[in-house]
């Protein structure tokens, strides 16, 4: 920190936060100024580094946006400083997280639970107006090609867990059926973009004072793809009737009140910098898509606890959500 020329000092109010299950954040204050320093977990995965550099590159694009994510202040990609991790220092964020807590105004006004949801769509459509390039993530990842290879990307993934002694194979009603439509249907129009990859309401922050969010976070699944595949996941993962969203949503998918996946498409839609060059009467194919993917990524753990590798509670509970997944897969097929 002193290298980067921050105010220097005493570290003070150290302390965690919680919420991520893997990485590391530690929100402190130096020198009158608040921080989040976020590194991988003590036993660092083969790729932890990699993806912090990622992050850290994406938050600096960002900074002369007008997206909600926290502000980069400096980066450590040298692995010498802190033991063989990778680190970087951003922005506190002043806001909750809708899918662990809710206060009293949200809580107490369906109207503001509305907006909340019209914003996550909105904040979406701000981070899909990016020009990449111009900010600065050309060659950040291989958009050619994106949509042509996610199917087949995704069918090997789930071939993979066969190798998993326990494993009998997925019992997956409809998975083929949903990934032959999707090779069928894959839209011929297409604008890169920069991709979050996880885009759900458990990985946003709001305002305490109303229904803005403050933040978009977790951005370790962030590349250069088709942005309307976040429009699609967080379609996927909308909670509705105890759909497959409701364990993501937590408090604020209970309260009800939330805007319909239309209403969520239409204020995307809103911004015509955000679907300039990309077509949303293919919104449905996106929605198929993102339970397709999450539906095999949450089958991996489902796997791994068959093979002794993860909790059984664990890998049963994604199982199900991996069946309810494909289960609105094929219901918006149908429909």
């Amino acid at each position: 920190m002193d290298g980067q020329g921050l105010p220097g000092g005493p570290f003070e109010d150290v302390a965690p936060l919680t919420g991520g299950t893997q990485n590391t954040l530690v929100r402190f204050r130096r020198g009158g100024r608040g921080y989040v320093l976020r590194r991988g977990p003590r036993h660092l995965r083969a790729r932890t580094n990699d993806v912090m550099r990622r992050e850290a590159r994406v938050l600096a694009a960002l900074g002369g946006t007008d997206v909600p994510a926290p502000r980069l202040i400096a980066a450590c990609p040298d692995e010498d400083v802190m033991g063989g991790a990778v680190f970087y220092l951003m922005t506190p964020v002043d806001g909750f997280n809708g899918s662990v807590t809710l206060p009293d105004l949200h809580r107490g006004d369906a109207s503001v639970r509305r907006e909340m949801g019209l914003n996550a769509a909105r904040a979406l459509a701000a981070l899909a107006a990016v020009d990449h390039e111009a900010a600065g993530l050309a060659g950040f990842g291989r958009p050619e090609g994106f949509l042509e290879r996610q199917v087949r990307r995704w069918t090997s993934e789930l071939e993979s867990y066969g190798v998993l002694d326990g494993y009998a194979g997925p019992e997956i009603p409809g998975v083929d059926e949903v990934a032959a439509w999707l090779d069928a249907h894959r839209p011929a129009m297409w604008r890169p973009g920069i991709m979050h990859g996880d885009y759900h309401l458990a990985n946003l922050m709001y305002s305490y004072g109303g229904p803005e969010v403050a933040a978009i976070v977790d951005w370790e699944m962030c590349t250069i793809g088709d942005p309307l595949l976040d429009l699609g996941w967080l379609l996927a993962t909308w909670p509705d009737h105890g759909g497959p969203g409701a364990a993501l949503a937590g408090p604020l998918g209970a309260a009800g009140g939330l805007p319909s996946p239309d209403d969520l498409v239409a204020a995307y839609a809103a911004r015509p910098d955000a679907v300039a060059g990309r077509d949303l009467s293919s919104v449905t194919w996106y929605a198929v898509l993102a339970c397709f993917k999450l539906g095999i990524v949450l089958e991996g753990t489902h796997a791994r606890a068959c093979a002794g590798k993860a909790p059984k509670e664990t890998g049963d509970l994604l199982h199900g959500i991996t069946l309810a997944l494909l289960r609105r897969a094929r219901a918006l097929i149908a429909a």
